[in-house]
C-alpha cells in the first residue's frame, strides 16, 4: 500500500519531535524551508535554522534565507567561512561538491555544539540520490546528518506540495545551486569568477528571467535559459543588453546556449573523462584564431 503525502509528513514531524533539538542547514530553498517548517512545528524554539555565508552564496540568496526564516518563525543563525581556503575545493575536480558540503556541514556542527544541539538536519529529498553525480550526498552520509525528507521517502514534487500546505513563499522557487557550480570542472574556482557570475545572474534576474544559469568558461559567458523563457532570450534587445552588460562585469565573450537550461551541464558524471568540459566544448570544437 502506497504511503500518502500526509502520512509521510506526519511521520517526518513525529521523527523530529523525538529529538531534543535540531539545527537545520538552511539555504532558504524549498527543501530546507520545508524541513525548517516541520522542525518548527515539532520542536518549537528548539528548532534552529542555520545559513552558511561564503563567496559561493549570492547576496540575494542570503537575504531570501533571512526572509523565509522569519516567515516560518524559526530562529535563524548565520555562520561564515570560505571554501576558497580549501585547495581541494579550489581545484574544482569532480569532488568539489563533496569538499564544499563537508566544510559547510562542519560549520553547522560547530554552531550546533555551541547551542547544545546534537542533531543537524539538511534538505536532501528522496529524489536527490537518483539525479546523477552528487558527491555532496557522500558528505551528508559521512557526517551522519539527518535528512528527514529522504528518510521518509518525500520526493521533489511532494516537497513542493508540502510547502504549499505550509503556504511558504518559496513553494515554487526554482532550484538554486551555489555559484561554483557555474564553473566547469577542471577550471579553478576563484573569487573573480564567482563575482562576475553573481553579477551576471543578478542582471538576468533583474531582466525578469527566473530559471537560468550563467556558466563561466574562463571568461566566456554561456547563458542557459529555461525553454519556456527562451523566446525572450532570443529578442534582439536582450542580445544587445546581455553582450554589453556582461562584458562590463568582466566577461570577454557572451554566448546563448540553444540547448537551454540544464542542471550540472559543466560537471561531468563520475564515469566520464576527467578532462575539463571547457576544453571539450570550446577549445576543440570552436578553436580560437582560425
Amino acid at each position: 500500500m502506497s504511503t500518502t503525502v500526509e502520512e509521510k509528513l506526519e511521520a517526518a514531524r513525529e521523527d523530529l519531535a523525538t529529538r531534543d533539538g535540531v539545527l537545520i542547514a538552511f539555504s532558504g530553498g524549498v527543501d530546507s524551508s520545508v524541513v525548517a517548517a516541520l522542525a518548527r512545528d515539532a520542536l518549537g524554539e528548539d528548532a534552529v535554522a542555520c545559513t552558511a555565508k561564503s563567496e559561493t552564496l549570492p547576496e540575494e540568496e542570503l537575504a531570501d534565507a533571512k526572509r523565509v526564516a522569519e516567515e516560518i518563525g524559526v530562529r535563524h543563525e548565520i555562520v561564515e567561512f570560505s571554501e576558497l581556503d580549501n585547495p581541494d575545493f579550489v581545484r574544482n575536480d569532480g569532488e568539489r561538491c563533496y569538499h564544499c558540503r563537508t566544510m559547510r556541514l562542519g560549520k553547522m556542527y560547530e554552531r550546533a555544539r555551541e547551542l547544545g544541539i546534537e542533531t543537524v538536519c539538511d534538505g536532501t529529498n528522496a529524489s536527490d540520490p537518483g539525479e546523477g553525480h552528487r558527491p555532496g550526498l557522500r558528505a551528508v552520509e559521512e557526517l551522519e546528518v539527518l535528512s528527514p525528507l529522504l528518510a521518509h521517502g518525500i520526493g521533489k514534487e511532494e516537497v513542493r506540495e508540502i510547502a504549499r500546505r505550509y503556504d511558504l513563499s518559496v513553494a515554487d522557487k526554482p532550484s538554486m545551486a551555489c555559484l561554483s557550480s557555474r564553473i566547469p570542472t577542471g577550471l579553478s574556482v576563484t573569487e573573480e569568477r564567482l563575482s562576475r557570475v553573481e553579477k551576471a545572474e543578478r542582471l538576468l534576474r533583474t531582466w525578469g528571467f527566473s530559471q537560468f544559469r550563467v556558466r563561466d568558461h574562463d571568461g566566456l559567458a554561456r547563458i542557459e535559459i529555461a525553454p519556456e523563457e527562451m523566446e525572450a532570450a532570443l529578442d534582439v534587445d536582450f542580445v544587445r543588453a546581455a553582450r554589453e552588460h556582461l562584458s562590463d562585469v568582466g566577461f570577454d565573450h557572451v554566448t546563448l546556449d540553444l540547448h537551454g537550461y540544464r542542471t550540472g551541464s559543466v560537471s561531468p558524471a563520475a564515469e566520464e573523462s576527467d578532462e575539463p568540459l571547457v576544453e571539450d566544448v570550446f577549445a576543440r570544437d570552436y578553436p580560437v584564431g582560425e
